[in-house]
């Protein structure tokens, strides 16, 4: 309005080189001085352009790019959301006003071809709107065509046929009005006013100043207004919202058919959020199948041992999606995506703190079982890959208060050690039921076997998977011992420690090890043991020393 106001003041007056930046510079004031009616759009164009030819030539460049010129002229944010509600279904009809084209620019982008009417001649072929995938109606026409309306006079009614459908529209839908003051176009109000009580409901987005108009279509129909959101805040928040209840409202997806959406999904960054949600979904499953409803934390003591190996059953089957999407993921990361199965265990580990008053401690610690399952597969699949400055991360992070520890935080190499959660005659009572006997390491055997099956397509040889597993088991402990306290220095003990070569002839896995401490070892450049050489061959002194005091007669 600004610019075409400038145009209007250099051919009022010629002569005056200077009319059109002083129209510019305030334009109102010029066109009260110089008119006889207050600025609008509506009068400005009458003014400027008054038959639909000249006004679609002064238009156009306010559409399309001059020749040469970048194209900034695109589709907004909330062109962009309203795409997005489109794709889902959540929107099949769009009203518009303007005429210009960025509501079909943006359906185009991702991929959708639009149904549009700016024509009445266009509407007698129209496919009927429960047919098309979305049907955009320019009740003002298209700034390309001759078709046009503008000023007050062409906006006081519409043809026949476009009344008709903008009343079918209007009774069979409900309506999001974002953007629309309701002051200049009379058909429109009219529209609205004469729809009969409504079916669906009406939301009215209003920024800024709400006029008489458009307060009184509101409290005719009870619309929610809603107060202070612009059109890219509105539609990018409502696409926000409704993806919130999709999450909440879809079918877990099969195991399987998640593991192949995530190997699409891991290369392709725009689709970093399916992964994400991929993965935050299978975790959201063992939530919601943790309260004490469905794993019990207080048991009779009569029924405890029952009670253990429900639970611990429970929670293996619960987490099998997400330990197949670990081991997957991380062996086939670039690192790029760290952040994503680290966050799975923050959520897990936060488990433990809701805990209900009352409990059974050996119970109550099996809530820490899944975060020790999925720290388990990111660190095997880490070893795997050879990405072991994971390890790092995920022996560190995230920190937790210990119970009845003074608040005490310590890492996942600590309070996830599964000697502290799978308690061992609870293992030996589920195994005896099973084979007869006992294990001498219960918590790595029953976990070996355990992760074994998310590893398959990973990893198909056995031989190779028990070496990966042995091998984090080691790191594990190697950290675990790397404190200033006797009390926490605790190895994660595992049948790595049945290995008969330890320490002999540069042989077994202590040995392979060892040779590979230097300045450069993966894990001290990602930050273990504080970065530094001589921590770590103390904590491969203290592994040693505490297999010599503590390990089994083998």
């Amino acid at each position: 309005m600004q610019d075409v106001v400038g145009k209007v003041a250099a051919v009022r007056d010629p002569g005056d080189p200077d009319a059109r930046a002083e129209a510019v510079a305030d334009p109102e004031k010029w066109w009260e001085a110089n008119t006889s009616e207050p600025l609008g759009y509506s009068a400005l164009l009458a003014a400027a352009a008054p038959l639909p030819a000249s006004r679609q030539a002064m238009l156009a460049e306010y559409f399309e790019p001059e020749e040469g010129e970048e194209d900034s002229k695109g589709p907004t944010a909330a062109h962009r959301a309203i795409a997005q509600l489109v794709k889902r279904g959540s929107i099949r009809v769009i009203l518009t006003t303007n005429f210009d084209r960025l509501t079909e620019r943006a359906l185009q982008e991702v991929g959708i071809s639009p149904q549009v009417v700016s024509r009445t001649d266009q509407i007698k072929g129209l496919k009927p709107l429960a047919h098309s995938q979305v049907t955009v109606i320019k009740l003002h026409g298209d700034y390309a065509d001759l078709e046009q309306r503008n000023t007050v006079d062409e906006l006081e009614s519409y043809p026949e046929e476009l009344q008709g459908l903008l009343e079918r529209v209007l009774d069979e839908y409900g309506l999001i009005v974002c953007g629309w003051s309701a002051d200049w176009d009379k058909a429109l109000v009219q529209a609205v006013e004469g729809t009969r009580s409504r079916r669906y409901p009406l939301f009215w987005a209003q920024y800024g100043r709400f006029s008489d108009a458009a307060r009184a279509l509101a409290a005719q129909h009870d619309a929610v207004v809603i107060d202070g959101k612009n059109a890219d805040e509105l539609f990018t928040d409502l696409v926000s919202r409704v993806e919130a209840l999709d999450r909440l409202t879809t079918a877990p997806i099969a195991r399987d058919v998640a593991v192949v959406q995530l190997k699409r999904a891991l290369p392709d960054p725009l689709r970093r959020i399916e992964l994400f949600d991929l993965v935050d979904q299978a975790v959201s499953q063992i939530v919601g199948r943790s309260t004490p409803e469905y794993k019990p934390v207080l048991a009779p003591s009569a029924t405890w041992a029952d009670a253990f190996g429900s639970n611990v059953r429970g929670y293996q089957a619960d987490s099998d999606t997400l330990l197949h999407l670990l081991a997957n993921g991380v062996f086939h990361d670039d690192g790029t995506k760290d952040h994503v199965w680290c966050r799975a265990v923050e959520r897990l580990v936060r488990l433990r703190d809701t805990t209900p008053g009352t409990y059974n401690e050996l119970l109550e610690r099996l809530r820490h079982l899944p975060a020790l399952l999925a720290t388990w597969t990111i660190g095997v699949a880490a070893v795997l890959s050879h990405r072991e400055e994971l390890l790092a991360s995920a022996l560190s992070r995230p920190e937790w208060a210990v119970p009845h520890s003074g608040h005490t935080r310590q890492g996942p190499a600590w309070y996830l050690n599964p000697v502290k959660i799978l308690n061992t005659e609870g293992l030996h009572d589920m195994h005896r039921a099973d084979n007869n006997g006992k294990l001498i390491y219960p918590q790595s055997n029953w976990i070996r076997k355990t992760l074994r099956e998310p590893f398959r397509l990973v990893e198909p040889g056995d031989s190779a998977y028990h070496e990966a597993f042995a091998r984090f088991e080691f790191l594990a402990s190697m950290i675990a011992m790397d404190t200033d306290s006797e009390f926490l220095a605790y190895p994660w003990p595992g049948e790595f420690f049945l290995d008969s070569t330890w320490g002999y002839n540069g042989e077994g896995l202590a040995a392979t090890i060892s040779s590979e401490l230097t300045d450069t070892w993966p894990l001290l450049a990602a930050g273990a043991f504080g970065g530094e050489l001589t921590r770590a061959q103390q904590a491969l002194t203290k592994l040693t020393e505490w297999r010599g005091r503590n390990g089994k007669n083998w």
